[in-house]
């Protein structure tokens, strides 16, 4: 617990062990997975839209069983706590299901809980997946006022929020609008729409225009050489902001380098795309070639094509369409090298392909700024939620008066109840 000075000197010190009981969740098998049951929360899948889920028809241990509205902590991975909103499931391991004790509000742990998330991240160990050991956990500090204050200071975090959170909503349904209308340009980019036609378009072959290259023709993974060169794959490329992260990348010998050196030789205006998960979504290469590449993307070279053209293209949703055309909803997304080489291509002459760069570059300029915006709005919306919870568990939201006996005044309680929003405690 970050020192805090000035507390109301009412409040207690407690650690998580002595406010509630923390029930670590079941090591489920695939051998128990089934299409229907119970949904099993995963760590992958807590509360997220359109998660999917395993499921088991099996009965286990009644403290398994997660209900609605239960509250609960991921300490694996993505550290993070959550308030069940589903149906009935089982929990899988490296998830808490919280239980208060009669001292703790559950929504008021639930607010602590994710203001010293980061806190706890610090104490988390591994260097892949990070975890919190459960001992440091419940030995973690938290302020903790009388349980009818914590009520009060629940719903007014909850009036303050529900502001914020209508903001951020609208941020992100432009934020959502503006992907939109990104992927409609580019549509209409490829069919001739944003320039007046000054050719006749060709359908031409993909590898009549540009290689597509398979790195790691062998598929398999080069050992780890902590002194060696970056062996980057898809999970290092942000197609978002069309970076590579070199410093979190496997490293692997320089032997592997100069094996790959002697296959392709890289260019400005190369990129590469994801082949499995992750279809299309072009991120463009640096220079030197003081890397290699992994077995699960796929290096584009435009070598008679607009570089720009071909990479804007790629970033079109008609490429997906392209590469999961037969494809049905239970199958991850994959595609092999030659799908990319026979992909089929509607192709202006160059002079119009630079017309068509310039014109979505001038428009997709705007586009980016006001994406810069929203991020930025958003941030700041994070930052003003981080605000709120602090000054909520400095005793700086609601302000109550106690008697020699630590017990509220009535007449205190009264007057601050009727400027809160109403508020019952979960049970």
């Amino acid at each position: 617990m970050s020192e805090v000075k000035n507390i109301p000197k009412h409040w207690q010190i407690k650690k998580l062990g002595e406010v509630a009981d923390y029930i670590n969740g079941r090591a489920f098998k695939p051998t128990e997975w089934e299409k229907s049951g119970k949904p099993i929360i995963r760590i992958q899948n807590l509360n997220k839209a359109g998660a999917v889920y395993n499921y088991s028809k099996l009965e286990f241990e009644e403290r398994y069983k997660v209900f609605n509205g239960d509250l609960l902590y991921a300490w694996s991975a993505s550290l993070g706590v959550y308030l069940w909103n589903g149906e009935n499931a089982w929990l899988n391991q490296h998830i808490f299901k919280v239980v208060p004790k009669n001292i703790c509000d559950k929504k008021y742990l639930f607010y602590t809980l994710e203001k010293i998330t980061s806190e706890l991240y610090a104490k988390a160990h591994g260097s892949g997946m990070v975890h919190v050991t459960k001992g440091k956990f419940e030995d973690t500090k938290i302020l903790l006022p009388p349980l009818s204050e914590q009520q009060l200071i629940v719903s007014k975090i909850e009036e303050l929020l529900s502001d914020l959170d209508n903001g951020k909503q609208q941020l992100l349904t432009a934020q959502q609008q503006l992907k939109v209308y990104r992927q409609s340009l580019l549509k209409w980019a490829f069919e001739g729409k944003v320039t007046k036609t000054l050719s006749v378009w060709q359908n031409v072959k993909f590898d009549e225009v540009a290689n597509a290259i398979d790195p790691q023709p062998s598929h398999r993974t080069p050992p780890i050489d902590q002194n060696g060169v970056p062996f980057v794959s898809i999970k290092d490329f942000d197609s978002e902001t069309d970076k590579i992260d070199f410093a979190h990348a496997r490293k692997v010998s320089p032997d592997v380098l100069k094996e790959h050196l002697k296959r392709y030789k890289l260019e400005i205006g190369d990129f590469v795309i994801g082949k499995i998960g992750t279809i299309g979504k072009p991120v463009r290469i640096v220079l030197p070639q003081n890397y290699t590449l992994s077995a699960n993307i796929v290096l584009i070279q435009p070598r008679k094509v607009n570089a720009t053209y071909l990479y804007y293209f790629f970033q079109s949703s008609l490429i997906e369409k392209a590469f999961t055309a037969g494809m049905n909803s239970t199958t991850q997304a994959a595609f092999g090298i030659q799908k990319v080489r026979e992909l089929r291509i509607e192709l202006p002459n160059k002079e119009e392909q630079q017309q068509i760069v310039d014109e979505l570059e001038s428009k997709l300029t705007v586009c980016d700024k006001i994406e810069e915006t929203i991020s930025q709005s958003l941030l700041q919306a994070e930052t003003l939620r981080q605000s709120i919870l602090k000054k909520a568990f400095e005793g700086k939201l609601v302000s109550l008066n106690y008697d020699s006996d630590d017990k509220l005044d009535k007449h205190e309680m009264g007057l601050a109840a009727e400027k809160q929003v109403p508020y019952k405690t979960s049970s």
